[in-house]
């Protein structure tokens, strides 16, 4: 199917709502960003640097970054949306009286450069009257350096009409089962090209692609009004073009629709204890939100309370708790292939590293920034700062959280096979966690039973609850590598202004005992 301009202009709009995730200022950057992205960048550090040690700066970096988005939105038959933009700026960060200023602007010239250097300042030093405690720095190694991520196709080189007809293809599969009413598909590409110039003379420039195609099927019951729906299990990638043309999604959409359609006569579970035998496309949100928000530093010495939350893992647990069972190691990873916090360097010039945050069972690490860990008797960085844009202030976010493989060859059957009575999970579905990441149910996107050791069928509302040291406790099998994927999310909120981050968690399927499962469909009695 081909469209006529007069076609496309009636299924489809060209804005910049992509861009939505940034600051609603960033937006005057546009009629600037043709014009200055080939700016000499080492001479407007030069004068950023410099002027920031004349005002009395300890450290200081400048950040001038570009940043290019494109989303493509389908329903069915039709063309939704087509959202394109780029925009270009930097930012200025100062430390004087041990206090951070930061300052940002879309205007890319050399006078504008002192200007919000000058401003920075400026604020450090306003800041610094209200400083309980002054900001000591990690030390970091000067590094000069070009890094692009790991990708074969560039999908900004590939044409809009290309992605469009991929979605319509996607959707024709899915719409092709009998009893398959809608399909959403879409697909989200995004390119930061990141410079960095340190005081302490890095200069380092970094190149980053990243990919969310995705959709959503829906099978309806005209008889009896009810409706289900089946997402994509393959998540987010840092990858190029090449994700969509190596990977089988008319299969992935056909499978969604067939399994959608099987929801409507599913089964409905009995509340109770059950083994679960979790798939990584589902397991990976479990870990992102139990796992990988909890051992966050600065959430743990409460500076994302007030609208993230705290952590129920305070520093004197480190090398002390008992986290899950002892074949339950997560590491943390910022150079993990395919991943979407996969760097080379962060947001301070700190090199990409791989650390164990749980190690056989015990809670041992956390993620980390030059002025966090110092807090904990550090003296290096894990290199976990990162900001959302030029114009936003860099602060800590979560690397790559990943849980290890069994070493055997352990498949996911061989983990059905030793569960008599349970339920294995696939996708992400709903969830709820406390503010101190501790108490949380999760539901999914297919259930299936297993009955001695066999998949006996399709189950429906299925949710489960547990503790976070209970349910890692609970952990007593892990599938082999030929089992581990790494799925991921793109959009994780934090901060104040919010600011999103995009963050994988690799895993194998694993399996649970003694699970407390929820039917969600029950209702509550009066």
């Amino acid at each position: 199917m081909t469209f006529s301009r007069r076609d496309f202009i009636k299924t489809a709009g060209l804005t910049l709502g992509a861009l939505t995730t940034l600051p609603s200022w960033v937006y005057d950057a546009q009629a600037a960003t043709g014009a200055l992205i080939d700016v000499n960048k080492n001479n407007l550090a030069d004068i950023a640097l410099s002027t920031a040690k004349k005002l009395g700066a300890t450290y200081a970096d400048i950040r001038i970054n570009r940043y290019r988005l494109e989303s493509v939105s389908t329903r069915e038959r039709q063309v939704q949306n087509v959202s394109s933009g780029q925009n270009f700026g930097f930012g200025v960060r100062v430390l004087i009286k041990g206090t951070w200023g930061f300052a940002a602007s879309p205007i890319v010239t050399a006078q504008e450069v002192e200007r919000v250097t000058r401003e920075a300042a400026a604020i450090a030093r306003a800041n610094s009257v209200y400083q309980r405690r002054k900001i000591e720095l990690a030390p970091a190694p000067k590094v000069v350096a070009s890094w692009k991520s790991s990708f074969q196709k560039d999908p900004f080189d590939v044409p809009v009409d290309d992605k469009i007809q991929f979605l319509l293809k996607l959707n024709e599969a899915a719409l092709a089962v009998k009893g398959v009413s809608f399909v959403n598909s879409s697909m989200a590409w995004v390119n930061e090209q990141k410079f960095l110039a340190t005081s302490d003379g890095s200069r380092i420039e970094q190149y980053l692609i990243r990919g969310n195609p995705t959709f959503t099927v829906t099978a309806t019951d005209r008889a009896t009004g009810d409706f289900q729906t089946r997402s994509s299990l393959v998540e987010a990638q840092s990858a190029g073009y090449e994700y969509i043309e190596t990977t089988d999604w008319l299969a992935e959409a056909k499978r969604a629709g067939e399994e959608a359609v099987m929801k409507l006569k599913a089964k409905t579970v009995e509340p109770g204890k059950y083994d679960l035998v979790l798939h990584p496309s589902h397991l990976f949100l479990t870990i992102h939100e139990s796992v990988g928000h909890p051992t966050e530093l600065d959430r743990a010495l409460l500076w994302e309370a007030n609208y993230a939350g705290t952590s129920f893992l305070t520093p004197d647990k480190t090398g002390k708790l008992q986290f899950g069972s002892k074949i339950v190691n997560f590491v943390a990873d910022r150079t993990q292939p395919a991943g979407l916090a996969t760097v080379a360097y962060d947001d301070e010039g700190v090199e990409a590293q791989k650390w164990h945050i749980v190690k056989d069972g015990v809670f041992v690490d956390w993620q980390t920034t030059r002025d966090l860990a110092p807090l904990i008797g550090k003296n290096k960085s894990y290199g976990c700062l990162h900001a959302d844009s030029w114009g936003s202030v860099p602060f800590p976010r979560m690397p790559n959280v990943s849980l290890e493989p069994a070493k055997g060859n352990v498949s996911t059957d061989d983990l059905i096979a030793g569960v008599d009575k349970g339920i294995m999970i696939f996708g992400r579905g709903s969830y709820s966690i406390d503010q101190q990441r501790y108490n949380f149910q999760f539901g999914g996107q297919t259930f299936w039973e297993i009955k001695n050791g066999k998949i006996e069928g399709m189950l429906r509302d299925v949710a489960y609850q547990s503790r976070t040291t209970d349910f890692w406790g609970a952990c007593d099998a892990l599938g082999g590598q030929s089992t581990y994927l790494i799925p991921g999310t793109f959009n994780d909120g934090k901060g104040e202004p919010s600011q999103s981050n995009a963050v994988s968690h690799g895993c194998p399927s694993a399996r649970f005992r003694q699970i407390n499962v929820l039917n969600t469909a029950a209702k509550t009695q009066g």
